[in-house]
């Protein structure tokens, strides 16, 4: 039967969008379901603070842990994903208020006399380059500053600082905001992508306009800020309460290169802002661009053609291996034995065939083995699951935390893969004996989380005593705890039981009950083994170091279809690498193959933390404090195992399928 033209379709636009989101990280975001907000002019907007972050201190602090000005109505936190509390926001609502169109020049507040302990603070929190965090709109502000290496050329950071300090040694606080908010109005009310929002049968058109003469009003595309340190006149805001507009004049000194308001013990803060609305020709679709648009395509490109070359130099070699040695072999035996229907003796036997009777021997500590592999899969299809969703615009940066929420739900889902696959192996390892496979699921189920939780937990702890935001509270402790033990443990153990049920694999030659003597090698294999991880990390250290600077320098990260094309010939390498090991191995007749096969492409681990050190040494020197030091390690331990697990599976899947096929050809006694 044809496939439907839906399905065709749906298929087709699935593709499209994938092939986009190599180049053009905002072309695939919003998909149906999702629409904007539209605002009539007068109509009210508020901003919204996101918790205080600073490039050398990875410790996120409360924005209301500093004073500065709250709402009138008081303090309210917004309502938050799981994946934005693991990431340590705390967004809460904020005193920038202000009316559509409505351009404004507003006083704020005047505080109480600082007292000396925060004073010390405020200046402290300069002094590690805090930044705010506003939002408008699901909107991070955007700061431009001049960049000093190149005259005329300015650099785009979300966020601005607290304060800075000056020459004279004095701290002065950002204490006057200039707020630009870039607004689109959509000719005759419907955008493009409104008209691509309808319904399936396109019969009924999503309408945003509410019927409204003015089209339906504005849409949000942008936000700016110009802070300032202004030292108010005294006159001017005398008598002044929250949103009492201001003249015009009382900002007039407001030049980021001139400072004002100076932080000192004992004496009072004044804070104010000016907004203005800017129509811009972006559209609501594309307002992500300016945050998502990452320089370097040229290099991703570079990254992804110099694995290929990688790929298929190792492809070459198999192809040697599998298509004349290997053949060949096979051919010598059809001569010495095939034509009378005899067996070739052991002395007309060299290399590989020999150690035939002892190539599916059981391997050391196999719980070990088949416990790590099945952790793994499920980390590797975690990745590749996670990454696709991404690729194809799934998850949206409007929605913060949905990436982390979206890993953490299809990791959990994955338990039932991690049980399956451990406990197939420890039944195929055992040729057929699927006697202890709890033991095997269960250790499957807690070996990995139970490290990360052990990571996590000690971290957390340090995080709790220093009073960040980056802690997650006790509460999300406990629905982690209890999402663990009711969804990945028992998915892990029907996975398992599922495993233990299934028909084994047979092996295509019997092992013998006493095991061959390995000859005595010249150079010990584990010496290729750790040198093996150089090819899978040439491939994947590129686009590691855009994600490292991603994770810790806070630059936004959304070209995942360059990283998912990165995903595929990184597996193809480590399987390429552990198959070309094993057959080196097997001929100088070393039947120990298991471990070496895991280790071959497990060994990038190696390199990814050691290349982690060296980030931390030379791109992170700004890094302050024995705190944000111990949650760089600790993290980066936590993704080099995941990282060791995930390329060591395929590994090790790899050289079984070699192994098996190379000695299903041939019947030895």
């Amino acid at each position: 039967m044809a496939m439907p033209m839906a399905s065709r379709s749906t298929c087709a636009i699935l593709f499209i969008l994938l092939l986009r989101s190599g180049h053009s990280p905002a072309a695939a975001f919003y998909l149906p379901g999702s629409y904007p907000h539209r605002y009539r002019p007068g109509e009210s907007l508020a901003a919204k603070v996101n918790s205080l972050t600073s490039p050398s201190s990875k410790l996120p602090f409360p924005y209301y842990s500093l004073p500065f000005c709250a709402p009138q109505d008081g303090i309210n936190r917004a309502a938050e994903s799981l994946g934005e509390l693991l990431l340590g926001d705390r967004i809460e609502t904020s005193p920038y208020r202000f009316s559509m169109l409505k351009n404004a020049t507003a006083f704020l507040c005047r505080t109480d006399p600082l007292p000396p302990a925060t004073a010390d603070l405020l200046m402290s929190r300069i002094d590690d380059a805090y930044h705010v965090n506003l939002l408008l709109d699901t909107l991070p502000v955007v700061r431009y500053v001049k960049n000093l290496a190149a005259p005329g050329v300015f650099v785009r950071s979300t966020g601005f600082p607290v304060g800075v300090r000056a020459d004279d040694g004095e701290y002065y606080v950002y204490n006057h905001l200039k707020l630009t908010v870039l607004v689109n109005k959509p000719r005759n009310g419907t955008t493009r992508a409104e008209a691509l929002m309808a319904t399936a049968d396109a019969v009924e058109l999503i309408s945003f306009a509410g019927g409204n003469k003015d089209g339906g009003g504005y849409t949000v595309v942008g936000f700016e800020v110009v802070p300032c340190s202004v030292e108010h006149d005294a006159a001017a805001i005398k008598g002044k309460k929250m949103y009492d507009e201001l003249p015009a004049r009382a900002a007039a000194g407001c030049d980021p290169s001139v400072v004002g308001m100076r932080v000192r013990a004992n004496r009072p803060l004044v804070f104010s802002y000016e907004v203005a609305f800017v129509e811009s020709g972006v559209e609501w679709p594309s307002r992500w661009d300016a945050y998502l648009e990452m320089g370097g395509a040229k290099v991703h490109w570079f990254s992804i053609l110099n694995s290929i070359v990688v790929v298929a130099f190792l492809a070459a070699i198999l192809l040697v291996i599998l298509l004349r040695t290997v053949r060949r072999d096979l051919a010598q035996y059809e001569e010495h034995g095939g034509e009378a229907g005899l067996v070739p003796q052991p002395d007309e036997l060299a290399g590989w065939k020999l150690v035939a009777g002892d190539v599916f021997r059981e391997p050391a500590h196999p719980v070990l083995l088949c416990v790590m592999v099945g952790d793994g899969v499920r980390i590797l299809a975690m990745a590749v699951a996670t990454i696709l969703f991404a690729a194809l615009g799934f998850m949206s940066p409007a929605s913060r935390g949905a990436l982390v929420t979206g890993m953490l739900g299809i990791y959990l889902l994955l338990g039932f893969a991690a049980g399956y696959t451990a406990v197939r192996l420890w039944k195929t390892v055992r040729h057929g004996d699927s006697t202890g496979w709890k033991r095997v699921a269960w250790r499957a189920s807690c070996a990995f989380p139970g490290a990360g939780f052990a990571v996590f937990t000690a971290l957390n702890c340090v995080l709790w005593y220093n009073g960040s935001t980056g802690a997650v509270p006790f509460l999300l402790f406990a629905v982690i705890l209890l999402l663990w033990a009711f969804v990945s443990v028992p998915l892990t153990l029907a996975g398992g039981l599922v495993a233990s049920r299934v028909r084994h694999l047979e092996y295509p030659v019997k092992t013998n009950k006493i095991a061959r003597q390995v000859p005595a090698a010249q150079c010990s294999p584990w010496v290729f083994v750790a040198v093996a991880g150089t090819l899978p990390f040439g491939t994947l250290f590129i686009e590691l170091l855009f994600i490292m600077s991603s994770l810790w320098l806070g630059r936004v990260y959304y070209v995942f279809g360059f990283l998912l094309v990165v995903m595929a010939l990184l597996v193809a390498v480590c399987g390429e690498v552990s198959v070309v090991l094993t057959y080196m191995g097997l001929c100088v007749e070393d039947w120990r193959w298991w471990w070496r096969a895991f280790f071959a492409s497990g060994s990038v681990a190696a390199y990814t933390l050691g290349y982690a050190v060296y980030y931390l040494v030379f791109d992170l020197h700004s890094l302050s404090g024995p705190v944000s030091a111990a949650l760089y390690v600790g993290y980066s331990l936590l993704m080099a195992l995941a990282v060791m697990l995930a390329t060591g599976a395929v590994g090790l899947a790899a050289s079984f399928a070699f192994v098996y096929y190379l000695f299903s050809a041939v019947k030895l006694d």
